[in-house]
């Protein structure tokens, strides 16, 4: 099949590898224009199109939906990882096959923009991926294929992402094989369906008065972005690993404790592993203990 990828984050590269290696033809690659990051601001491409210069394959940045259209008309079939927009319906039937989606939940719990963090921080005991065909709707196309894998009680999302790029790959390929052969996606089931709504600074900030199970949930699955975060004397400590402790501390008490920096919470305590205070680089929560002078009074808020 004449195939393109719509796609922007790096968790796409493990499918683009495998269909450039595979019988297909990987006709081009479709991504986000370019667009200003980091503190100076300037233009940054995406991984996806990184990827697309590197192999040679030939690279699109459509600024509307009318022209990403125009595009893919005479294509068999679009991929879309994480390429971050609603797509309307005419788009979706301009090519032969349409559009299918690898999503990174187990459909339909968690349909929308971050559900490998919503999977973290609700304490899902699986996930996996979902291939299936896009409609009009968040997530809620018919199904051509699942992978479930258990998830792990100390995984953060920036390693769940790089376990689950790697997983989709298979049911991608297994999917193109359905498609070929005529056989058709099965509708979701809406019941137990929930949504992962797109993550927040604001949200990122840890309350101390819930458990110590909570509060390391969110850690885990705010890292590496936006960040678990508290306020110490007045600025951001961000809080990039911790673990469980069996010290019982008021909420939000700091105590540093030989090597080990304790922060109470409505259960036991937590212990804070690696830090990144405002304006500086991450480090060991105990080389940034030594350095902040922490008293008696100090409190995480």
């Amino acid at each position: 099949m004449r195939i393109a990828v719509a796609a922007t984050p790096a968790v796409a590269i493990p499918t683009l590898d495998a269909l450039l290696a595979s019988e297909h033809d990987l006709v081009c690659v479709i991504t986000r224009p370019d667009a200003p990051a980091g503190r100076g601001r300037a233009l940054q491409s995406t991984p996806v199109a990184n990827w697309a210069q590197t192999h040679s394959v030939e690279l699109l940045k459509p600024e509307s939906n009318q022209l990403l259209g125009e595009l893919v008309e005479d294509l068999d079939l679009v991929i879309t990882i994480g390429y971050g927009l609603i797509l309307p319906s005419e788009v979706l039937r301009k090519p032969k096959h349409g559009f299918i989606n690898l999503h990174f939940s187990l459909l339909p719990r968690w349909r929308g923009a971050a559900p490998v963090q919503r999977a973290i921080e609700s304490g899902d005991e699986a996930t996996g991926v979902t291939v299936f065909a896009l409609d009009e709707g968040m997530d809620t196309g018919p199904v051509y294929q699942i992978a479930e894998i258990p998830l792990s009680g100390s995984i953060t999302s920036e390693e769940l992402f790089e376990l689950l790029a790697k997983l989709g790959v298979d049911p991608v390929l297994k999917t193109l094989e359905q498609i070929e052969k005529g056989e058709k996606p099965k509708p979701q089931d809406n019941a137990g369906a929930t949504r992962a709504f797109k993550l927040s600074k604001e949200e990122a900030k840890i309350d101390w008065n819930s458990s110590a199970d909570v509060i390391i949930r969110k850690i885990r699955a705010f890292n590496p972005e936006p960040s678990a975060w508290s306020d110490f004397r007045g600025q951001v400590l961000k809080v990039n690993s911790a673990r469980l402790a069996d010290e019982i501390i008021s909420a939000g008490m700091l105590k540093f404790i030989g090597k080990s920096v304790l922060v109470g919470t409505a259960t036991s305590a937590v212990e804070l592993l690696e830090v990144t205070p405002a304006g500086k680089s991450q480090m060991l929560a105990s080389a940034w203990a030594n350095g902040a002078r922490i008293s008696a009074t100090d409190l995480l808020q």
